[in-house]
């Protein structure tokens, strides 16, 4: 019996032996032989729990959590592949063609386990911050194999994409990918060796929430040329950000500060808001940055892209212009956008806008 065959033959006694859940509730592959769908050869993969999964072979429906892994799905060649996606995936990438119908998530700790076995998936993709034991658990009698992959996570990102090219059979695609990040890495690694570092406070979404040692955005911060005013703080949560005391920045007078919003591929006017707001905070016009203009404001669904190696780039190119003369960023996200996502980009000022001055 094929695992179609099988899985539609568990359908009906697993979602009935099921409680009710509703919305609620790296790698390295080896060949194991000839698979069972699709002609391919069976896999062992391990993802980045150290978890071992077999699939019959490459994943030709998937079902993907989390906007920053749809988006890696997409950039190595495989978003065609996807059948189902989180809220927030959707909301946020509406270029995924995909409908109200494939949404199998209101969160990653809200899936719809009846939802997911109906899409028939090979596998499911679920960030390590998602209730992926719960859900191994769930679909194990559906026959539904699940992959831990983290794409939010900047130290991890070569060994997701490697992981992610494993699962869909799509190596030369994740291998692209990661070319197009080396290119990024080194030329920043080339240009800013030598540079002095430029104190820089950065603000995610909400206000005064700002990173940490261990987040993506310090290493986007380090990678930029800079250095975290906050380095030297602890108790973040579980992606090490924090909510500081305002007068604390104002003591550690960064010379520059970067407030990115939520991510969203659908450009979001927020910018004179946010610059307005940061500018009328108590105490903080005599801040170097706000004397010298230098805040920039930004949409996390271009500064946060591949790994945030974008962000870091933009951010370079703000602390450090003469160093990174002739580096347009705007080219490179435009790459991303166009290339990596096959959407419409319509302008980058859309989505990042740096110091005024």
């Amino acid at each position: 019996m094929t695992s179609a065959l099988r899985r539609r033959a568990l359908l009906g006694a697993a979602v009935a032996a099921l409680p009710v859940l509703g919305f609620a509730a790296c790698g390295e592959v080896t060949v194991e032989g000839e698979g069972v769908s699709g002609g391919g050869q069976a896999v062992t993969l391990v993802d980045d729990q150290d978890r071992e999964v077999e699939l019959p072979g490459p994943a030709q429906r998937a079902v993907v959590l989390n906007s920053y892994t749809n988006e890696f799905v997409r950039a190595i060649g495989a978003g065609d592949r996807v059948v189902g996606v989180d809220r927030a995936s959707l909301d946020r990438l509406p270029y995924l063609s995909l409908e109200e119908g494939e949404v199998i998530a209101e969160g990653l700790d809200q899936l719809n386990y009846e939802a997911i076995a109906q899409l028939e998936p090979d596998v499911v993709i679920l960030p390590r911050n998602a209730i992926w034991q719960e859900a191994a658990e769930q679909l194990g009698p559906f026959g539904i194999p699940m992959v831990v992959a983290t794409a939010w996570d900047t130290e991890v990102v070569e060994d997701t994409i490697t992981l992610l090219g494993q699962v869909f059979g799509a190596e030369g695609g994740a291998r692209t990918v990661l070319d197009f990040k080396d290119e990024i890495t080194g030329l920043l690694q080339d240009r800013l060796a030598d540079v002095q570092a430029v104190p820089v406070y950065f603000e995610t979404v909400e206000p005064y929430l700002t990173a940490l040692p261990g987040s993506g955005f310090h290493t986007m911060i380090e990678a930029g040329g800079g250095t975290n005013i906050f380095s030297d703080a602890s108790g973040g949560d579980a992606q090490e950000e924090l909510t500081v005391d305002p007068s604390e920045v104002v003591l550690r007078d960064p010379q520059f500060i970067v407030h990115e919003f939520e991510p969203s591929a659908e450009p979001v006017d927020r910018f004179a808001e946010i610059r307005e707001n940061i500018s009328a905070r108590p105490g903080w016009d005599g801040m170097t940055a706000l004397q010298h203009g230098n805040v920039a404001i930004a949409n996390g669904w271009a500064t946060s892209a591949l790994g945030k190696a974008i962000g870091a780039l933009y951010l370079g190119a703000w602390l450090h212009p003469e160093e990174l003369e002739g580096v347009d960023p705007d080219e490179y996200l435009t790459r991303w956008v166009t290339e990596f996502q096959e959407t419409r980009l319509s302008d980058p000022a859309d989505y990042v806008q740096g110091p005024t001055s």
